[in-house]
């Protein structure tokens, strides 16, 4: 498996894996405005010429908002969203993040688990915050300094 930067011609393959994990998929052209930033970045995992799986992160100051992390559901439970969190951890910390905040699914134990892992803390809820279904999202926020990655 190779992580690199997203590129333009992953997005067929992101798409794919947005539609089958999300109610309310980003659309293409929303993926393909954020690739165009600055202030942003996006991971893929890649294996054998097929993305399983991507991550996203915006940067304002020294902050990150992380957008979403999303595996293929044939690639689950074989650590690439471990590997795919770590990674950006890393690459923050090099561009001088200090702050990483996300939010999740109330019902999503398992993104909970893997964010505390490295070292995120519940800090907030945003109440009827997600669509189809709807439900609250938990705030969680870490500090890269204290990072495990």
């Amino acid at each position: 498996m190779t992580v690199r930067e997203m590129q333009l011609d992953d997005l067929e393959g992101v798409m794919v894996i947005e539609k089958e994990n999300f109610s309310v998929p980003w659309t293409e052209m929303g993926f393909f405005s954020f690739l165009l930033r600055d202030d942003t970045m996006f991971l893929v995992a890649e294996e054998e010429g097929k993305i399983i799986g991507y991550m996203g992160i915006m940067m304002v100051l020294d902050e990150g908002e992380i957008t979403n992390v999303s595996v293929s559901k044939y690639a689950r439970r074989r650590g690439i969203g471990r590997t795919l969190v770590g990674e950006m951890i890393r690459r923050m910390k090099k561009r001088g993040i200090v702050t990483l905040h996300l939010e999740v699914r109330k019902s999503n134990d398992a993104a909970i688990a893997l964010y505390s892992s490295f070292g995120f803390v519940k800090d907030g809820e945003r109440k009827m915050y997600y669509e189809e279904p709807v439900e609250d999202a938990v705030l969680m926020s870490c500090h890269t300094s204290n990072a495990i990655a």
